[in-house]
């Protein structure tokens, strides 16, 4: 991974040279908390999965301004010599915890939280937002259209639209974490050990002097994998009937064949897809798959799996890699406490008069709640970090805005698991290193713990985010003495 220490906005370089000349200044040294969360699930969807971590990760330990960066932020005329002294050394020395990439996610809940000197803090905040909001959206897309999909396979093929090349590199790996069976991108599977995926196009088609002898050569060179795209001329006088054909050739040539199938890129998907599996069926070959690519989203998918189409395997490209109908995530990175000297945690809050801008003080940690018998999702429950939860006692849980909405967890009937997890202690990375397909393992168990009334693509019910009474009489205090 590249060093991406200037992948920053200006002004946290501004306030870092601000923080390093009142420290020098007055000797006070202080150390701060900051929160990554975000406010509202994009697109309206009932929830969001977390993606990026290992990223961020790569981030934190490549760490430091070279020679050239040192020189170029001299050349702005905006920092002095002392300052720039110390970014020669500069290296990240503190603690951060977050949430396992693939982990399904809500609104206002810390995914990853920092714990380290003022400075250090304050630098990370504009990369760990582009590296998660980035990643996190396009996760969340996936799964969306995955669920969508109801169990058949979907395929990531948006490289070509992406914004560039690390939002095509790093979506389809997060597009993976959020349930995609495979990607187009090539650079992808080599770098992240992910299925690489793709027939041919219509040019391929072109090339020939017919349709059938594009398919015939094709399928010569992959029997293993024969899928032909049908839809150059004419779907079903010309497409259909002329893979038929070479399949039937396949068939009958002796040699081991794989599985056959055929790609619908335009036209009424629904109708065409029940045609093909009428005429496939009808000329014996009724294992034959039927997959569909053409500007697919979510909503599409769904529309086309009431109307009964008959595809099982779905490309989805330039909806799914920019996540067009809801292009950013609005992740936040927000200080919750501060320390000086070595002194007490002073809990931080941000006001806002919107409710939902209003922060949550102090050093946080998330307990998920599930129900002990089917292993489903109850709550989260924001919490105090030395705070701990005992499933053998009755809990009680409220919403922090409308506290008349309570839920009572009885005894025994329901499970607690903590979210946040160490990532660097002291600035030394303590987070194993996780493959891509042992992410993707992980988010699929995680995205099984959610209900379908949280799934739903419009209007999803909400899944209760609450803050324990200890963090919730604490945030009321705080509020109060700022108010007053």
């Amino acid at each position: 991974m590249r060093n991406l220490t200037l992948l920053t906005d200006f002004y946290e370089l501004t306030m870092m040279q601000a923080y390093h000349h009142a420290e020098v200044n007055t000797g006070r040294k202080q150390r701060a908390i900051f929160d990554m969360f975000y406010r509202e699930n994009p697109g309206g969807s009932g929830y969001a999965v977390a993606a990026g971590l290992a990223q961020v990760v790569d981030y934190i330990k490549e760490l430091c301004f070279t020679e050239e960066d040192i020189g170029y932020l001299r050349s702005t005329g905006v920092f002095g010599e002392e300052f720039l002294t110390y970014l020669k050394s500069f290296r990240f020395t503190g603690d951060i915890h977050a949430v396992p990439e693939g982990t399904v996610i809500f609104p206002r809940e810390p995914l990853l939280r920092v714990n380290a000197p003022l400075m250090e803090a304050q630098f990370i905040e504009t990369a760990i937002l582009n590296i998660v909001n980035h990643q996190s959206l396009i996760a969340t897309k996936a799964a969306r259209v995955c669920w969508a999909a109801r169990g058949d396979r979907v395929l990531e093929f948006g490289l070509r639209r992406a914004q560039g090349p690390d939002a095509g590199l790093y979506g389809a790996r997060a597009a993976m974490i959020g349930g995609c069976a495979g990607t187009s991108n090539v650079l992808a599977g080599q770098l992240f050990g992910v299925p690489v995926r793709g027939t041919h196009a219509h040019s391929w088609i072109m090339s020939f002097d017919s349709e059938l002898e594009a398919f015939r050569y094709y399928a010569q060179l992959y029997p293993q994998t024969c899928i032909l795209l049908v839809d150059t001329y004419n779907t079903l006088k010309s497409g259909i009937p002329n893979a038929i054909k070479v399949f039937k050739e396949l068939r009958d040539s002796g040699k081991p064949i794989g599985q056959m199938g055929i790609r619908l890129d335009s036209g009424d998907l629904a109708y065409l897809s029940k045609r093909a599996r009428v005429m496939l069926d009808e000329a014996g070959f009724p294992d034959a798959f039927i997959s569909a690519s053409n500007d697919l989203d979510e909503h599409i998918i769904a529309e086309l799996k009431a109307q009964d189409a008959k595809v099982t395997l779905w490309g989805v490209g330039t909806h799914l890699i920019t996540s067009k109908e809801y292009p950013a995530f609005g992740g936040v990175y927000k200080m919750a406490a501060l320390s000086t000297d070595g002194g007490q945690w002073q809990n931080k809050i941000k006001l806002s008069e919107d409710p939902v801008k209003v922060t949550n003080p102090g050093v946080k940690k998330i307990f998920r709640l599930y129900d002990s018998k089917s292993g489903k999702m109850k709550a989260d429950l924001i919490a105090l970090a030395d705070e701990e939860l005992d499933n053998t006692k009755d809990l009680t849980i409220f919403d922090p805005i409308a506290t008349w909405k309570r839920m009572t967890l009885t005894a025994g009937e329901f499970t607690v698991r903590e979210l946040l997890q160490p990532v660097f202690e002291n600035g030394v990375c303590v987070y194993p290193e996780i493959t891509v397909p042992e992410i993707c393992e992980y988010a699929a168990r995680e995205r099984s713990t959610l209900w379908d009334e949280h799934k739903r693509l419009v209007r999803p019910q909400t899944m209760p985010v609450d803050l324990s009474q200890k963090l919730y009489d604490l945030k009321q205090e705080i509020i109060a003495q700022l108010r007053s």
